[in-house]
């Protein structure tokens, strides 16, 4: 079988390319340090949910289980044409794939340091599903004040340097 990409984006037209699915909430609860690339142990119907666009992790987490690491609460829905034979389960616990001297380097951080572990996008990587991981540090109520204001200030430096570019 032959691979076909868009020439526009050179995307994969297969997989439908790029992206598929975001944590935004991540960003905002957590501060982000380190990222991991993971590979994801999947199912076939899974495969075929992904595919549908039918995978959610925003209430998604990763946790350390005698010495691997398992994605937990990412949902993937079953299509309605599922097999009758295999029992879906849209919430089961899947294994993440990383080298053994990255999964030692993370548990380190997560049990002495108190960082967590947080899937930030599921992706295509050539046929692949792939999980980014970030090493994070959950944000305090004040933090997230701050963050905003920040935000803020940006949007509003940008709206005065546009309105001063037309005066000019």
């Amino acid at each position: 079988m032959s691979k076909t990409t868009n020439k526009k984006t050179g995307k994969d037209k297969a997989n439908g390319g790029g992206t598929i699915a975001l944590n935004k909430r991540a960003r905002h609860d957590y501060q982000l340090e380190q990222r991991y690339e993971a590979g994801l142990a999947l199912q076939g119907w899974e495969l075929k949910s992904i595919r549908a666009g039918r995978a959610n992790i925003v209430e998604a987490y990763a946790m350390v289980l005698k010495g691997e690491l398992f994605l937990i609460g990412a949902q993937m829905t079953p299509l309605i044409s599922a097999s009758t034979h295999v029992v879906a389960d849209a919430h089961r616990t899947r294994k993440l794939l990383l080298h053994k001297r990255e999964i030692d380097h993370l548990i380190g951080r997560v049990q002495r340091d108190g960082y967590t572990l947080v899937p930030t996008a599921l992706y295509w990587k050539g046929n692949k599903v792939k999980a980014e991981i970030a090493l994070a540090k959950g944000k305090q109520s004040h933090d997230k004040r701050e963050a905003a204001k920040e935000r803020d200030w940006a949007r509003d430096k940008q709206r005065l340097m546009r309105r001063h570019n037309k005066d000019a």
